[in-house]
């Protein structure tokens, strides 16, 4: 660990900051700058490829290609230097807008309409754009190809666990048999459905100017249809055009987004609790790892950590996420300055969440189901047999079926032979009495199997 990581003051630019890399290229103050000089980029080129706007002169293929260059190129020193900007001008959309005209200042192109680089713009218009697409780029190539890969190994070990009986416990007593597979079948099942909500989430952008309204943009054109071309303009950067603003754009869809994770990281926390229950009773085994602690005194210890560690960093995640849905879509009348500071916080949401997916990813990978606990778990769970029992007793018209296991098994262990002994005597056919007679708790899983494979 470097010392400036020993200094850090959050664990996510500290202690785990090699787990959380992939997101500090979207959500970090330079990945913010870079967002920003994107969108400036993008709207100088477009007000120039108008032809209507002719005070515009439109660009050379040199002049795009550099443009281009200059987003494509945008390193952390170039970061610097606007921050330098910002320390004179105390605006941080300002500074970036002072930079870029002084990079451009050679080109002689750019130089003649460089006052159209900011062109009817608040500096909201900027910002909104560039937090979209950090959201989206963030969410689309980091935090779902983590969430996929927990996902894939909840299928794979429900393929792979699809036939191994195991011991339900429903209010913590002993239940219905499942197998191991299904289990982790409606762990994926819920997370797939939770992920298309995500991916689902189409993040808007407004770029209508100060208060919404197109004021500047018609002040200067007034009979140019300027909402038809800055929507245009925000679909091209592949966001969804929101009409209907004030100065900032009410971050709606963003909340959207936020919620959809929060509810994952719900699932998650639910999967995390019963899978480090299924290793406190022996269902799960862990690989070793040589050389590993579990104990700092107990020399036999092989904790559930990873688990322990996702189910801590999800709640940690889902209080920012749920601030964030909460606070985001409120702002005073036209504009207040509550959501700036706490969009800088959207890569801490992510960060935890995404450190989170990938400690669950390190416990699932350690799993070994053992076969023979899960055995000896059912053996001793003759009783749960009385639903079936009862159940055919119903099929063949028998009265108070319900009653007469309830008596026979409430609260009591009961044996293979008290319990077919029991069967032995019901007035059912005889093929049915030898169904019930062969039927034990591991095989009496229903569609388990069959469920697990389909996932």
């Amino acid at each position: 660990m470097s010392a400036s990581a020993l200094v850090a003051l959050s664990p996510l630019d500290g202690r785990y900051h090699g787990k959380v890399a992939g997101l500090r290229d979207h959500f970090s103050e330079h990945g913010l700058i870079r967002s920003r000089v994107r969108v400036e980029v993008e709207w100088l080129k477009a007000l120039a490829a108008e032809p209507t706007l002719a005070e515009i002169a439109p660009f050379s293929d040199a002049t795009r290609a550099e443009l281009d260059c200059i987003v494509a190129g945008f390193a952390p020193a170039d970061s610097e230097a606007v921050k330098a900007i910002e320390a004179r001008t105390n605006h941080d959309v300002k500074a970036m807008e002072y930079w870029l005209k002084g990079r451009l200042a050679h080109n002689a192109e750019v130089t003649k309409v460089s006052e159209f680089i900011h062109f009817a713009c608040t500096s909201e218009d900027i910002n909104n754009t560039s937090h979209a697409l950090m959201l989206r780029d963030g969410r689309d190539a980091v935090l779902l190809p983590a969430l996929d890969a927990v996902i894939e190994r909840f299928r794979t070990l429900a393929h792979d666990l699809a036939s191994l009986p195991m011991l339900s416990r429903t209010h913590g007593q002993p239940a219905s048999p499942t197998t191991l597979g299904k289990e982790m079948a409606n762990i994926a099942a819920r997370l797939i459905r939770a992920r298309a909500s995500i991916a689902a989430v189409e993040l808007t952008a407004k770029f209508n100017g100060a208060v919404g309204n197109y004021n500047a943009h018609l002040s200067a054109w007034p009979d140019f249809d300027w909402e038809a071309f800055n929507r245009r303009f925000v679909e091209s950067l592949g966001l969804s055009f929101n009409p209907y603003t004030i100065q900032i754009e009410p971050h709606d869809a963003m909340a959207e987004l936020f919620d959809a994770m929060a509810r994952t990281n719900t699932i998650l926390i639910d999967a995390c609790r019963d899978i480090w229950m299924y290793i406190s009773i022996g269902f799960f085994k862990q690989k070793l790892k040589d050389g590993e602690v579990g104990s700092s005194t107990m020399p036999h210890k092989v904790n559930p950590i990873d688990f322990e560690n996702a189910e801590g960093n999800l709640g940690i995640a889902n209080a920012v996420l749920r601030h964030f849905s909460d606070k985001l879509p409120i702002s005073r009348m036209q504009r207040d300055l509550t959501d700036s500071t706490v969009l800088r916080n959207m890569g801490v949401g992510f960060g935890h969440m995404v450190l989170a997916l990938d400690s669950c990813l390190r416990g699932l990978n350690k799993l070994e189901a053992d076969p023979q606990r899960l055995a000896a778990d059912l053996d001793d769970a003759w009783e749960v047999l009385a639903e079936p029992v009862q159940t055919v007793m119903r099929r063949f018209g028998i009265e108070n079926p319900y009653e007469q296991l309830k008596a026979m098994t409430r609260g009591k262990a009961i044996t293979r032979e008290a319990l077919q002994a029991f069967v032995a005597t019901l007035a059912i056919p005889d093929s049915e009495k030898q169904r019930l007679l062969a039927m034990t708790p591991a095989s009496y899983v229903g569609k388990a199997a069959e469920l697990a494979r389909r996932i």
